[in-house]
């Protein structure tokens, strides 16, 4: 595994991660020695499942031979495409920001947005795989509205998960039940606020992912 890190240059990009990722994780632990409180412990599961795009994203990649077996690819393009609204949730977690007698709030904000930008990282750099994977299949011109079209279906995951608490799984498990979530805010859309949170969070999404792309791209 090691080596084919290396061939694909995949190396620094998970060293770095994984810097980060310890990174959070010691700035949670802090919080529970100095508080005594396991309080924000699903931090810790959420950035788990962010993680999960850029895993399958990368065993795409650094496995030429899956490319070769469709089955297998398009079962991990699909696992990719349902765990990736996970990577965007943790900016809804600021929704648990909240005053603590016995810790500032300014440390839990650095808290939830280390994990936040954190889990936007998987999410975008697994996009940016995505985007490889897509080069000699479709036309070159169209793989931008793909990816902005991805961020939006994101933003709807994000939703679902968020304010109608369903999980990645449950699409697989629950599905007709989803379905019918769905199709009541299709066939109702002004009396829910599913589509307006989608389209701004999702603007939100491509604004940050194509800042990316220009700061990547920017020649020195």
């Amino acid at each position: 595994m090691l080596g084919r890190l290396i061939k694909y240059k995949r190396f620094n990009e998970t060293l770095v991660l994984g810097i980060i990722s310890m990174l959070c994780f010691s700035i949670f632990a802090f919080r529970v020695l100095y508080t005594h409180t396991f309080y924000y412990l699903f931090l810790n599961w959420n950035l788990f499942l962010a993680f999960l795009p850029w895993l399958f994203s990368s065993l795409m990649i650094i496995n030429p031979d899956v490319k070769r077996k469709k089955p297998i690819l398009f079962l991990l393009l699909f696992s990719w495409l349902i765990f990736f609204p996970n990577a965007p949730y943790l900016l809804t977690d600021l929704f648990h920001l909240d005053e603590w007698n016995n810790i500032p709030v300014w440390y839990d904000l650095v808290l939830i947005l280390s994990y936040a930008w954190t889990g936007l990282l998987f999410g975008f750099m697994s996009l940016w795989d995505i985007e490889t994977l897509f080069k000699n299949r479709i036309k070159p011109k169209l793989i931008p509205f793909f990816s902005s079209a991805f961020l939006f279906v994101g933003s709807f995951g994000v939703y679902i998960g968020r304010y109608l608490r369903w999980n990645s799984w449950d699409i697989i498990w629950k599905p007709l039940e989803i379905m019918g979530d769905i199709s009541e805010r299709i066939i109702n859309p002004l009396e829910h606020k599913t589509w307006a949170v989608t389209f701004l969070l999702g603007l939100f999404l491509n604004i940050m992912y194509w800042s990316f792309r220009l700061i990547k791209n920017r020649e020195n």
